[in-house]
């Protein structure tokens, strides 16, 4: 896990979806697009907010602090990256 100050450059819209590890079977997630401060051309990131921290609406350009979990999963022979926010805090 990793935490850094990110400015918050798209809030996408709560979506629910089945998730069977969740206590009702659903679970709310938001994608959010976070990049570094440095400039136009900071590292940005897609993020996955889940559960409680995905019902925030997040504006843009907002600073917070993020703890982010990078892991990588298998599907269908390829690898793909996710980014999952472990905590957001705005500042």
């Amino acid at each position: 896990m990793e935490s850094k100050i990110l400015r918050v450059k798209k809030c996408g819209v709560m979506t629910t979806v089945q998730s069977e590890k969740s206590e009702n079977g659903v679970l709310q997630k938001r994608t959010l697009v976070l990049q570094e401060l440095g400039g136009k051309y900071a590292n940005s990131y897609v993020v996955i907010a889940l559960g409680n921290l995905a019902t925030i609406e997040w504006g843009e350009n907002q600073l917070v602090v993020a703890d982010l979990r990078f892991q990588t999963h298998e599907y269908n022979g390829q690898v793909f990256m996710d980014v999952v926010a472990n905590e957001i805090v705005k500042l």
